[in-house]
């Protein structure tokens, strides 16, 4: 795919004893979220100035709401669970908390790409993890893919963050889908002799070591880049100007896309209801909140790219169905400890 560039939030304790304990309406839906409300809140509450369907919204870590669906099991009040990249989405399919679901909105809004093969999730906003470079030190010219992160001439010149990292996980998996196990772990370990620090904070934190001097390139999701760039703190805005953004393999596959997404739970005592939330979630309304709010990449084509994202000019992205970064997750981890990224 090529890209051109209320009502009150009952607290997590509150709303878990009002879904458990509240009989059950067809004109409501339960949801899990890992998202943040200010992304989800606005959008919520127009899905029920238009529908009139009361959304129940529950917020937690992703973790954390993936271990309460399970120990809930078959009881769970929860219709619909919507998380942070393709990893967690994979966990909960494969932990059975998600059940199948058909939708012909769905498989026109979505792209192939961004779906689960046999509909257990859907992608509702897209993200690239690319690399990012020190505007005085790298010139552009000098980047060109993901593979040559590992060349020698990149040592002690990079910063990323832990392996623990879902979007680590990810991109590797990708990694191991189009280059092979073996071909990806060499890679990982040339990344991990070019690095200038052991691995430390989250993307913005690359991005910031980028700026500061203490690395010359990262590996982050564009989002944290696109929220500097327009932060209402000074220093946030100068640090994005002083490192660029590069997406790679912009000759071959494409950069490493990835998605936030959601899915109807196996639980689900409202499933229509559910269904149409997703279904609203992927139109043009709550397509331009995302890419908006979030510095995202709508999934759906039609949807407007925010004002900086656009600045970033086009690029292709990679067309691999993202179910296969998270089917290949656990080797990525197993992949990353033989490496030695931490």
């Amino acid at each position: 795919m090529t890209f051109s560039l209320k009502k009150p939030l009952l607290t997590f304790a509150a709303l878990a004893l009002l879904l458990g304990t509240a009989e059950v309406s067809a004109a409501e839906v339960n949801l899990y979220s890992a998202r943040k409300d200010h992304l989800l809140k606005p959008v919520l509450d127009e899905f029920t100035k238009k529908t009139g369907v009361k959304v129940n919204l529950l917020s937690a870590a992703e973790d954390q709401l993936l271990e309460r669906l399970k120990s809930e099991g078959a009881n769970s009040p929860a219709d619909l669970f919507i998380t942070t990249d393709v990893a967690h989405l994979h966990k909960a399919r494969v932990a059975g908390v998600l059940q199948p679901t058909k939708s012909a909105v769905l498989d026109k809004n979505i792209p192939a790409q961004y779906r689960d093969p046999q509909g257990y999730w859907y992608g509702l906003s897209a993200r690239a993890r690319v690399i990012f470079y020190a505007k005085d030190r790298v010139k552009p010219e000098e980047l060109s893919t993901y593979e040559n992160l590992a060349d020698p001439k990149w040592k002690g010149r990079i910063c990323v963050r832990s392996s623990s990292s879902a979007y680590n996980q990810s991109l590797l998996g990708g990694l191991i889908a189009v280059l092979g196990p073996d071909k990806a772990e060499s890679w990982a370990k040339g990344v991990v002799a070019n690095m200038a620090r052991k691995p430390q904070g989250g993307d913005r934190d690359q991005i910031a070591a980028v700026a500061a001097g203490q690395c010359d390139l990262a590996i982050a999701n564009t989002y944290y880049y696109g929220g500097m760039q327009i932060s209402a703190k000074a220093d946030e805005r100068e640090t994005a100007s002083k490192v660029g953004l590069y997406f790679p393999n912009q000759k071959d596959r494409g950069a490493h896309m990835n998605v936030a997404g959601g899915g109807v739970t196996a639980s689900a005592k409202n499933k229509a209801q559910a269904v149409q939330l997703l279904e609203f979630l992927s139109g043009p309304e709550a397509q331009k909140t995302f890419a908006e709010a979030n510095n995202e990449f709508p999934v759906l084509a039609s949807a407007k790219l925010a004002p900086n994202v656009a600045a970033w000019g086009s690029f292709k992205g990679e067309t691999l169905n993202v179910a296969m970064l998270g089917e290949n997750s656990a080797l990525a981890v197993r992949i990353f400890d033989r490496a030695g990224w931490r």
